[in-house]
């Protein structure tokens, strides 16, 4: 039953209806500042709190459009796919913007995100979510994010003027859409956006080296939390390659993981050209259900 409800979810949502879930959303609530920018969320508030927190990045190959009247990456439509379902089952659902290329480069995306749970976890209890148990979800270049937010300590400055710093910035659940997980995995050919500059293959490198640092799949350890991946085995944009390296890692560290994949699926919030996919919005809410609450 629980399937059949998630399906008619995500079929109203693409077709554009859910009617009421625009009151539900808190616009543009400024969770950081940069020099003046201000760094933005959409909150959505379930009807039904479970008392769950999900931090959500759209995925954007780490890039913004430069014009003042670009569309906010919290506003590109893949909120609509994953965050309002996600809500709908009870979840807190925070999509952020983050600082982008090329204006930006690599670890401004990564700090963002950061910054974006150390803020949820700090003021947890206004929203009503559990700050010990918060989970992230993202895509591509989100699904990057969101892996590093799993796998890096995180550690909050207990010294730093700002009570918001001094939270951790590790998450208790991860959800991977078509995730980098292994940034050497990338074509050599072109400057990748993240960084503004070639990998080299030279592994003594600095550029190589950087690639590394980034990964999340360097990160693993055996304190990581459960983490589900789930990625389109035609893509061509992140090879199939990323999520099998990261579910190895993961594994190898006693780390519990699953790896969701989507047969003929290429890359893209909802896996163009897939051939009879599972129901991955369903997997994204059972996962955070099963590995969320306190154990």
């Amino acid at each position: 039953m629980r399937r059949l409800i998630e399906a008619a979810v995500l079929a109203m949502v693409l077709a554009g209806g859910l009617a009421g879930a625009e009151e539900r959303v808190e616009r543009n609530v400024v969770f950081g500042m940069y020099s003046g920018l201000a760094l933005l969320m959409d909150v959505y508030h379930p009807e039904q709190p479970n008392g769950y927190g999900i931090v959500f990045i759209s995925g954007s190959g780490w890039t913004r459009e430069l014009g003042l009247d670009a569309t906010p990456l919290k506003e590109t439509g893949q909120e609509d796919i994953y965050a309002v379902p996600l809500a709908a089952a009870g979840y807190t659902v925070f999509a952020i913007n983050h600082r982008a290329s090329p204006r930006f480069r690599h670890p401004a995306h990564l700090e963002d995100a950061q910054r974006a749970a150390r803020f949820v976890r700090h003021h947890a209890d206004e929203y009503g979510i559990d700050a010990e148990r918060i989970g992230a979800m993202g895509g591509s270049s989100g699904g990057h994010l969101v892996s590093l937010l799993g796998v890096l300590d995180g550690h909050g400055d207990g010294d730093d003027a700002s009570p918001v710093n001094r939270e951790s910035a590790k998450v208790q659940a991860v959800v991977a859409r078509a995730a980098p997980t292994d940034l050497t995995l990338a074509a050599a050919g072109s400057n990748h956006p993240l960084f503004g500059f070639r990998r080299s293959d030279r592994t003594d490198s600095v550029e190589y080296r950087r690639f590394v640092a980034a990964s999340p799949v360097t990160h693993v350890t055996a304190d990581d939390p459960p983490t589900l991946l789930i990625h389109g085995y035609a893509d061509a944009v992140v090879p199939y390659r990323n999520a099998e390296v990261m579910k190895t890692a993961l594994e190898k560290a006693g780390v519990p993981v699953d790896l969701l994949r989507i047969p003929g699926g290429r890359h893209g919030p909802t896996f163009p050209g897939a051939e009879n996919p599972p129901d991955y919005i369903g997997a994204t809410i059972e996962w955070f259900d099963r590995h969320l609450p306190h154990r």
